[in-house]
């Protein structure tokens, strides 16, 4: 069997992140409608949300027909070649309503069954975020660089991002979030996606979220993973298909913190 071309493929993730960054900003501080998703919790989404994903499906189609896409905005197109992309357009939907640039265009590519490629892109910021097989890499206007985790940092010295405490729902979900933020040196809040690349750029050792989808945490895996870095689902799910997912920055100072999170 042929190896799939990681390199190819990676190129093809960036293209569709530039052609969905020309739709979305449009509708980037400029007071669109804001409609709410269905559910429990206020979920936005803009036309901005909208017309991302569709230049990125559009692109994907025409490209690789046979590919799978499983999107937020539109749903889950089914493949006959093992590759499903894996579509964002913007993480981070309360962010952009707001007008703060801490949301991300998120773009995954899964391999039977198993995220391969991933990238996070904010164009406002001019932060691209890539991983692979053959590493990760960050794009900042043009310059781009590898990146590797930071390693040898016990969680007493950490700093750990995650969205917001509120996500932490549960008692035992906000007992457990509750002892990590005290066992470590720094939390911040509000990062979104973000987070999670910063943690593989080195900046930050600990990032996550609880109860996250699969197209918030799957593009993000193959930026971690390729950077050196280390995801969990801390319920003992798997983390690319979401649930309550923490990345570290090694193994050690992972499994210190799931440690703490499960009491």
């Amino acid at each position: 069997m042929t190896q799939p071309d990681w390199t190819d493929l990676t190129r093809f993730a960036v293209a569709l992140a530039q052609a969905s960054a020309s739709e979305i900003l449009p509708f980037f501080r400029r007071n669109t409608a804001v409609e709410v998703k269905d559910g429990p919790v206020w979920d936005p989404v803009t036309e901005g949300d909208r017309a991302g994903e569709r230049i990125i499906r559009r692109m994907i189609e025409e490209r690789y027909p046979d590919h799978g896409i499983h999107g937020e905005e539109y749903g889950t197109k089914d493949g006959r070649s093992g590759f499903t992309w894996i579509l964002d357009p913007v993480d981070g939907t309360r962010s952009f309503v707001c007008g703060m640039p801490t949301w991300a265009t998120l773009i995954g590519l899964s391999y039977e069954g198993r995220p391969v490629v991933g990238l996070m892109n904010q164009p406002v910021v001019g932060d691209m975020f890539y991983g692979s097989p053959e590493g990760a890499w960050h794009d900042y206007r043009g310059a781009v660089t590898a990146i590797r985790t930071r390693s040898g940092v016990p969680l007493a010295r950490a700093s750990i991002g995650t969205t917001a405490p509120e996500l932490y729902r549960s008692a035992r979900d906000q007992e457990g979030f509750q002892r990590l933020r005290r066992a470590a040196q720094l939390t911040r809040y509000g990062g979104d996606a973000y987070f999670f690349c910063v943690m593989a750029a080195g900046h930050l050792d600990i990032a996550l979220d609880a109860g996250l989808q699969a197209y918030d945490i799957a593009p993000l895996l193959p930026i971690v993973a390729g950077a050196g870095g280390h995801a969990a689902e801390w319920t003992g799910g798997d983390p690319a298909k979401g649930g309550h997912v923490i990345t570290a920055g090694s193994e050690a100072l992972l499994h210190e913190a799931m440690a703490v999170l499960n009491g």
